[in-house]
């Protein structure tokens, strides 16, 4: 059999001599050289996102925490510090309205007219404050006042009748109906009047230190700013990634996002602190050592309206020197009084020197209510009645009426102090809302155009 032998090589042609295909194009890759990952648009694009939103949050949470301040300091300067001040000089007017009323009486069966206008000018001063408290709770929803505010309503009415009950008795001879009149006026004004008032006033000083509270807090400015740390670092880190990829050393558009954004935080610390000063200042120096005083104010009526019903009742009761002295006690002057400590929250201020006065005012009226006392055990009551009524030097009226002169103006001037510490402090916040807020809407709007201009470049 034959064998059958392999075919003849076929000679080298051209297709023989074709080399491999090489990639699309016709394109060797050099050797040694990278291409660009595929991921950096994608990188860019998450980042335009990202920063976008860090930028609009940011004017967001701030310019939310810029409205929260500014509106608690201006509720403080237009609201709530005028409030309170109603309700004291509410509470203030009453307890005067009595002891002048008191006083009055005694005087004889046709009081002065000057007595009269002045007791009338209480009860028109009280009536108007409870007006203005009642028409600002019903206008925001406050019901916690409600049962205060209702209570002095109620009573008031209450009161005058019977004080005009006493005058028409007093008049006609009858001193004994009318000092029983007088006796119950005075009753109805310290059991009912007296209390309902200081529950108003009490209810008004926490909101007013509630708004300064709210108006000075810490926390979301602690928070925005610390935000504003992280969006800054994002945004070096990002422009140093650009740096490494590119080798443009100024992204426009992050450069400008990152100024704003130095700009809205030093803006929102800058305001922050300065409102936080002023109203610290105000309420340090002028509305703490004002309640101090207007607290001692009342207790030194207090003290005064003892001594009159003493001298109206004769009942021999030693509730009325009790009470003389328990007020003594907390009006100072003394280390941790009333006085004293007014006085020294005061110094520094145009309150300190009336505040002093006061303390060295009261000390000469207590020499004189000791002597009241003395007359009042010793049974001579002609004598303790001038010395009580009378408007001689050393009497107890006149020191009485000197104490509370010192006072009101030691109040009133720590008043203003509140006033101009607070009305800057809210004035500090002025159209930095829409400040921050025109920030974050700027940040956004360069950090997307400064890396919209590098993700271009991919196309």
């Amino acid at each position: 059999m034959a064998v059958q032998s392999a075919p003849p090589a076929l000679p080298a042609g051209p297709a023989a001599q074709q080399p491999a295909a090489g990639p699309p194009g016709g394109r060797e890759p050099r050797p040694g050289r990278r291409r660009s990952p595929a991921t950096a648009p994608a990188v860019l694009r998450l980042l335009i996102v990202g920063l976008v939103i860090a930028s609009l949050a940011w004017g967001a949470v701030a310019a939310w925490t810029v409205h929260q301040h500014a509106s608690a300091a201006a509720d403080v300067v237009s609201t709530a510090e005028p409030l309170s001040v109603a309700a004291q000089r509410m509470y203030q007017s009453l307890s005067d309205a009595d002891v002048t009323a008191t006083t009055a009486f005694l005087s004889g069966p046709q009081p002065p007219l000057a007595a009269r206008q002045h007791y009338q000018a209480d009860i028109a001063g009280a009536a108007a404050d409870l007006a203005v408290i009642r028409n600002a709770a019903a206008a925001g929803g406050n019901r916690a006042l409600g049962a205060g505010l209702a209570a002095v309503s109620a009573g008031l009415p209450v009161y005058t009748a019977y004080v005009a009950e006493a005058q028409t008795d007093n008049a006609l001879g009858f001193g004994l109906t009318g000092g029983s009149f007088m006796q119950v006026a005075s009753e109805e004004m310290h059991l009912t009047l007296l209390p309902a008032a200081r529950t108003v006033y009490l209810q008004q000083n926490a909101a007013l230190t509630a708004d300064t509270a709210r108006a000075a807090g810490l926390p979301w400015v602690i928070a925005v700013v610390l935000l504003a740390v992280a969006i800054g670092m994002v945004l070096y880190r990002v422009q140093r990634w650009l740096l490494r990829r590119t080798h443009r050393v100024v992204n426009y558009g992050l450069l400008a996002a990152s100024l704003l954004l130095v700009v809205g935080a030093g803006w929102l610390a800058i305001a922050f602190a300065v409102a936080r000063a002023d109203l610290r200042h105000g309420d340090d120096h002028g509305f703490a050592p004002a309640q101090l005083l207007a607290r001692a104010s009342i207790a030194v009526q207090q003290a005064r309206g003892d001594q009159i019903l003493n001298l109206i009742s004769r009942s021999g009761a030693a509730s009325f020197e009790q009470n003389y002295h328990a007020v003594r006690g907390e009006l100072g002057p003394g280390p941790g009084t009333l006085l004293t400590s007014a006085a020294l929250a005061s110094a520094g201020g145009p309150g300190a020197r009336p505040a002093r006065a006061a303390e060295r005012d009261a000390s000469a009226w207590y020499a004189t209510s000791d002597q009241v006392y003395r007359l009042d055990v010793a049974a001579h009551y002609a004598d303790e009645t001038r010395l009580v009524t009378g408007t001689g030097p050393g009497s107890s009226s006149v020191g009485f009426q000197r104490l509370e002169n010192d006072l009101r103006q030691a109040v009133t001037a720590d008043q203003a102090t509140f006033g101009s510490g607070a009305a800057p402090g809210a004035g500090a916040f002025r159209y930095l809302e829409a400040g921050v807020i025109a920030a974050g809407l700027l940040m956004a709007a360069g950090a997307a155009w400064g890396l919209s201009r590098r993700l271009a470049e991919y196309r």
